[in-house]
């Protein structure tokens, strides 16, 4: 019970970062294309208090510290019929635990380098860091997948890995590039698309009805902190992996579907401003040309 709350937690606060930044940053783009540059986090923009206005990155930090306890503490989890309290299960979720906490100390210092003049570091380096927190969140993930006993887990784990490198990925061209609109846009994509992959990796290994056919639960791993998704056949792993990787694209699609809808409803909303202040203006060009003609043709007579 406790390993599907944890995985919905962190879909949850994965989402929910994803779509403020994809709107964040479609808002930042549409009022000024010409002066658009990418930012780490962008402050609440309809709050002038100064702690509200960063309420978004303080249930970030909170969520993160969340996830390092959770991960320090299930590293000591005993599991006697999998792997439990051995050196390779122990290490692995101390490995998350200190990328997840790292995680937490960049997001501390971008929050020091906001609101004091302590830490006067430029935006670029902030994606920096994240392009190598994100590669090490992808460097765990691939070496848990390498060892994981479970054949479900180490294809979610595997997905995950490849998620967390597109995202490194765009965090380097942010840093080199930070007027890459398309950039900004594909890293609050990778981070919706990592919400929705770890809600379908809570989904398919803890709960009976999304589990696929011919694979099981093991009733006697008590904590159900790793390996505990097993299939006995090959054919029905094999058939689990082939559906994993459908439902990967299908939550691809959703992606891309929620990027256009988030792009499409925050321009109808700048656009409709931007079009509003401006609807006086082929009223006043006609009245100043009237008054032109008119001079003109008082000169003349």
């Amino acid at each position: 019970m406790a390993g599907i709350i944890y995985e919905l937690l962190a879909s949850s606060t994965l989402l929910s970062l994803g779509l403020y930044h994809l709107i964040c940053t479609a808002r930042n783009f549409l009022k000024s294309p010409q002066n658009y540059s990418a930012k780490p986090f962008y402050p609440f923009p309809f709050s002038t208090n100064l702690r509200l206005k960063h309420l978004p990155l303080y249930l970030l930090m909170l969520c993160l510290f969340i996830a390092f306890l959770h991960q320090s503490f299930t590293s000591s989890d005993p599991d006697p019929l999998v792997k439990g309290r051995t050196p390779v299960y122990h290490f692995i979720t101390l490995n998350s635990a200190a990328v997840l906490f790292l995680f937490f100390l960049v997001s501390l210092s971008f929050l020091i380098s906001e609101t004091t003049s302590l830490l006067p570091f430029p935006p670029d380096l902030f994606f920096a860091f994240g392009s190598a927190l994100f590669f090490l969140h992808y460097s765990a993930s691939d070496s848990a997948a390498s060892v994981q006993t479970s054949d479900l887990q180490a294809k979610c784990d595997s997905v995950s890995a490849r998620i967390s490198a597109l995202a490194s990925l765009m965090c380097l061209i942010l840093a080199c590039q930070p007027k890459l609109f398309v950039a900004e846009v594909g890293l609050g994509a990778a981070i919706c698309l990592q919400g929705l992959w770890v809600l379908q990796t809570g989904l398919s290994l803890y709960v009976d009805a999304f589990i696929p056919e011919g694979c099981h639960k093991l009733l006697d791993v008590v904590s159900g902190v790793e390996g505990s998704t097993k299939c006995e056949l090959d054919e029905s792993r094999l058939r689990a992996v082939a559906i994993l990787d459908l439902v990967f694209v299908v939550h691809v699609m959703f992606v891309v579907i929620i990027v256009m809808a988030t792009y499409a409803l925050v321009a109808k909303t700048v656009g409709t401003k931007r079009l509003g202040s401006y609807e006086a203006l082929p009223a006043i060009a006609a009245d100043n040309n009237h008054i032109q003609m008119k001079a003109l043709s008082g000169t003349q007579a």
